[in-house]
């Protein structure tokens, strides 16, 4: 049995996005795996669902077949409402990123290509009728004058970036990206449409020819507008970020725009983080709704609100968990009930609360990380539901839940071969108490570790322990989701692996979010010891032998570690913040996490605030300290990490400084192929030069490709 390497990630297949079709009888999801170094295939494919009409068993045993080609990278599949057609993103035939609108027939032919609009599309919705599709692009006041929004001159070439950059905005970038005065539009597009000059496809058989350049404004101004989502085929409701400085503000307005009469009504105005909707034909739409003091601590509820009464009413106030980000709230087969979901104590949770808020949420599925969930229904009016989901034991499948006879059947087996060929350890569930608080944690040991014959790699039969941490601040860890091959690899390479949700984490209630207020550090690093002395005293660990490690947030932590205590033999700290000055002048929108978890700005309290940063330590860390960082991340940026490792220099500490161009934050989760296995190879690498358990020397007495396979490939810079 092979042992799971970091370049066993190029053989990994995940799914997104899965979509059933109006009559429960399919599923089209979205597969994506490595594509060589740089690039991943993102392709749709469907799956028989196996419970429309007769309710066939499928756990494993039908196929999923391709049905877009292996050409650019596809997203967000949807279904027309009669499910002859479907409608997609892709950057298929694009000599750039920007994604455009495809639709391809079900009864055969190739897709055809709708759009050809400047900014990109995304958030796509078809209208009820199946005749309209609405989406978003982000376009600039020239791109509107010059109708580049509606179609792209064959001439046009874009600059590449503005030379000088001119900033008059308090958020600025995102997502690796300047806005450059780019803002978020919503547009709607006859789904019969056809781009010039591109040839009509065999799907439209001896329809009439379609419309050209059949892209219509529906918003017109210097705002920021998002989520469109039909209510009937003639009603389209969307947001906008307002407030006095949007940039600034959490207030986000509901609109609906009457298309047939060109009149638009601002509904109601929520507060939050941003938020999808999900609309009824009769004039209902839920939203998420987050109090605006100290939002980033909050738990977001679920409101809905109906327009015929003129009231809104929260379905989610007696229920101490948070909405999460895995799926949109939507709406049942019936129109009488939302489904939603929610982090629940290491598990993706789904529930549904009638829409009348007569009853109070019932959780109706609770299993691993969600990556993506539609509700529908079959023939027989049952209630189904599809999710993307990853377990201990696989990176990820397509799913069916059927509510009424509450069961469960896989549908996929993406990498059923790859398994069959690896060894994958089971986590083992930890509890344990941190200041009179439960915490979890899981432990994952090494192949050969329940035969007490080091064949994991250990020595005396002690093993050295790798212990993660994870980023948000308010996120939630499970024994799968995007950690599950870096966590699988860890294992594989010898070490005890043990991760958890400290206080801070979603999740476990919003007392149990809001207990880092103003103090990220030390209560966070309080839990994380407290773990490291349960897994010592149950598991045989070499205290002498502990390394910590984790990105963002958890790159923070990690660097406040060491600043704290000696027990860590080496650390690495990726993507983190280390001055919190710092990364509230130059993040996106993050900054707002300063404002509400520590209840302050920096031009109030400085030097507390450095205190409160990893930053303020340095110069207690004798720690070797790995730092990995990308340079375009937006999120955490690269400034205050070269900071960090300055400190680190010039006090001898043994460090080096991994830089990663062409990434962002996401790196660890979304960034080229041979990126991600570099970072767990380096991770690896350096925990074995200090690892009295490995025969390794220390990675700054090794060649700079010794020990990686990228190898010539690789890209990254040491400083």
């Amino acid at each position: 049995m092979e042992r799971v390497t970091a370049a066993t990630y190029h053989d990994i297949a995940k799914p997104t996005d899965p979509r059933l079709s109006p009559d429960g009888d399919r599923i089209a999801f979205l597969r994506r795996q490595p594509d060589g170094d740089e690039d991943y295939e993102s392709t749709v494919y469907v799956v028989d669902a196996g419970a429309g009409d007769g309710g066939s068993e499928v756990d494993g045993g039908t196929a999923p077949r391709r049905l877009t080609l292996a050409e650019g990278a596809d997203a967000e599949p949807r279904w027309s409402p009669s499910g002859d057609r479907i409608a997609f993103t892709s950057t298929r035939g694009a000599d750039d990123d920007r994604q455009q609108l495809w639709v391809l027939p079900m009864d055969g032919g190739e897709a055809r290509q709708v759009t050809d609009v400047v900014g990109g599309v995304s958030g796509i919705a078809w209208s009820p009728d199946g005749e309209r599709i609405a989406f978003t692009q982000s376009v600039t006041a020239e791109d509107r004058e010059a109708d580049r929004d509606l179609s792209v001159p064959d001439e046009y070439e874009p600059e590449e970036h503005p030379d000088p950059r001119v900033v008059d905005r308090t958020v600025y970038r995102t997502n690796q990206s300047y806005f450059d005065g780019r803002r978020s539009g919503v547009y709607v597009v006859d789904a019969d449409a056809v781009v010039d000059g591109v040839e009509s496809s065999p799907e439209a058989g001896d329809s009439a020819e379609p419309e050209s350049s059949a892209v219509e404004r529906v918003t017109d101004r210097d705002a920021d507008f998002a989520a469109p989502e039909w209510g009937d085929a003639d009603t389209l409701y969307y947001t906008e970020s307002v407030g006095d400085d949007p940039d600034d503000s959490y207030e986000i307005a509901i609109h609906a725009r009457d298309l047939a009469d060109d009149v638009v009504e601002r509904i109601h105005t929520t507060t939050g983080w941003g938020t999808s909707l999900a609309a009824t034909a009769d004039g209902r739409v839920a939203f998420a709704h987050t109090e605006p003091e100290g939002a980033s601590m909050n738990q977001s509820d679920l409101h809905v609100l109906d327009r015929a009464s003129d009231t809104v009413r929260s379905l989610t106030e007696g229920l101490d968990r948070g909405l999460g980000y895995e799926t949109s709230p939507q709406w049942g087969p019936n129109g009488e009930e939302l489904y939603f979901a929610t982090p629940d104590e290491g598990k993706t949770a789904l529930w549904s609360v009638p829409a009348d808020a007569s009853a109070d949420p019932e959780r109706r599925f609770r299993r691993g990380a969600i990556a993506g969930a539609t509700v529908g229904s079959t023939a027989r009016d049952d209630v189904i539901v599809a999710a993307a989901l990853s377990e201990w034991d696989h990176p990820g499948d397509v799913f069916l839940f059927d509510a009424g006879a509450d069961e469960t059947t896989r549908l996929t087996e993406l990498n059923a071969e790859l398994l069959a060929e690896r060894h994958v350890g089971e986590p083992e569930e930890l509890r344990f108490e941190s200041d009179g608080t439960e915490i979890e944690g899981w432990v994952l040991t090494p192949p050969g570790f329940d035969a007490g014959d080091g064949s994991g790699g250990a020595e005396d039969d002690e093993y050295p322990l790798a212990v993660e941490i994870h980023g948000g601040p308010h996120a939630m860890w499970t024994t799968s989701g995007t950690m599950w091959h870096e966590f699988q690899t860890l294992a594989a390479r010898g070490y005890v692996v043990f991760w958890s949700n400290p206080r801070g984490s979603s999740g476990y209630g919003e007392s149990f979010l809001q207990a880092i207020e103003r103090d990220w550090g030390g209560v966070t690093l309080a839990d994380v010891e407290a773990g490291v002395d349960t897994v010592l005293d149950d598991y045989p660990v070499d205290e002498e032998n502990v390394f910590v490690t984790g990105g963002s947030f958890g790159g923070f932590m990690t660097a406040w570690a060491v600043g704290k205590t000696d027990r860590f033999r080496a650390a690495v700290a990726q993507r983190g913040v280390y001055d919190l000055t710092g990364f509230y002048g130059s993040t996106d929108g993050a900054y707002k996490l300063v404002e509400g978890d520590f209840d302050t700005v920096p031009s109030a309290e400085p030097g507390w605030l450095w205190e409160q940063s990893p930053t303020g330590h340095a110069d207690a860390v004798d720690t070797p300290t790995l730092l990995i960082h990308s340079e375009d991340d937006t999120r955490t940026p690269i400034c205050t990490a070269e900071l960090y490792h300055r400190i680190l220099r010039k006090n001898g500490v043994d460090t080096r400084f991994v830089r990663y161009p062409r990434e962002g934050h996401e790196l660890s989760r979304s960034g080229e192929p041979a990126h991600v296995v570099d970072r767990i190879e380096r991770i690896a690498r350096w925990f074995d030069g200090y690892s009295d358990h490995h025969d390794a020397p220390r990675t700054l007495d090794r060649s700079e490709d010794d020990g990686l396979t990228a190898g010539e490939n690789d890209e990254s810079e040491d400083a």
